[in-house]
């Protein structure tokens, strides 16, 4: 029992909702929003999940959108706290991964301090289900056998160093990147990376909405503004984004003509270890 209430703590689910295809959600996630009194959802979590949460669950937009104000991250967890406090089993609905630039921690961090039971439930992160989508192998044996991820803009507006990151592995991924595609582009050519280096924007990854460019790091910005890409979009640079248009089913928008054979010969190469 908890407290001078007597009222026994709920819990806390923190649910990763994957990139926007509803079918991509786990059973454990479903499982949870099935027995969820109290669901608290963001923007990027697909709206046909809340129809699996119980008839009379309460649920709670928390989403934030561009040009519109949603609930503070602190009133996010005093929220999650407050209804599990009072025994609801909460399930706090997030896109992507919780703990892949989705403020998880600082909510688990939040129900420990209350001495509230959570449970993190793993998403598909839209760092590798965007680039899967629009038909980019992170790693290919020869021509990429790294990744890393990054955010194009870090808390309180700052911006994250690309000039270090855009050596630190063969294929970077940078979320968030619509709304400051061409800074990021250009840094990432003045960080050394070739001007003519494959790159694709995945805009709505995952969802009947999902449209993607093709092009060079020097081109990609004035294409994807010629196509009106806009958020959630996820930047993809490396020579395996060569290959986006050849195993994505179609020709992505703004293709031209990267040199391909390096990435296309590599498939008769040694594995990557």
């Amino acid at each position: 029992m908890s407290g001078a209430t007597g009222v026994a703590p709920g819990v806390v689910y923190l649910v990763g909702a994957g990139p926007g295809d509803p079918e991509l959600l786990t059973l454990r996630g479903a499982k949870a929003l099935a027995g969820a009194d109290v669901v608290v959802y963001d923007r990027l979590a697909p709206p046909e999940l809340l129809e699996l949460a119980p008839a009379g669950a309460e649920l709670i937009d928390a989403g934030k959108a561009p040009g519109r104000r949603g609930l503070g991250q602190e009133a996010i967890n005093r929220l999650l706290v407050q209804r599990a406090a009072a025994g609801a089993t909460v399930v706090r609905l997030k896109g992507g991964d919780p703990f892949v630039f989705g403020r998880g921690g600082e909510e688990a961090l939040a129900c420990v301090r209350a001495g509230v039971p959570f449970e993190v439930v793993p998403g598909v992160s839209s760092a590798l289900a965007a680039p899967a989508a629009a038909g980019v192998p992170l790693t290919h044996r020869e021509v990429a056998a790294s990744f890393a991820v990054v955010t194009a803009s870090l808390a309180g507006g700052a911006q994250p160093d690309l000039d270090r990151l855009a050596g630190a592995a063969d294929t970077l991924v940078v979320l968030m990147a619509a709304e400051r595609l061409e800074a990021v582009c250009r840094a990432l050519v003045a960080a050394g990376r070739p001007a003519s280096q494959p790159a694709v924007v995945v805009q709505w990854a995952g969802t009947d909405r999902q449209r993607s460019v093709r092009a060079t790091l020097e081109d990609l910005p004035a294409l994807a503004a010629a196509a009106g890409i806009g958020p959630p979009a996820t930047l993809v640079a490396g020579e395996v984004a060569a290959l986006a248009d050849l195993l994505s089913g179609a020709p992505e928008a703004g293709a031209g003509p990267v040199d391909r054979d390096r990435v296309l010969d590599s498939s008769s190469g040694p594995p990557a270890r």
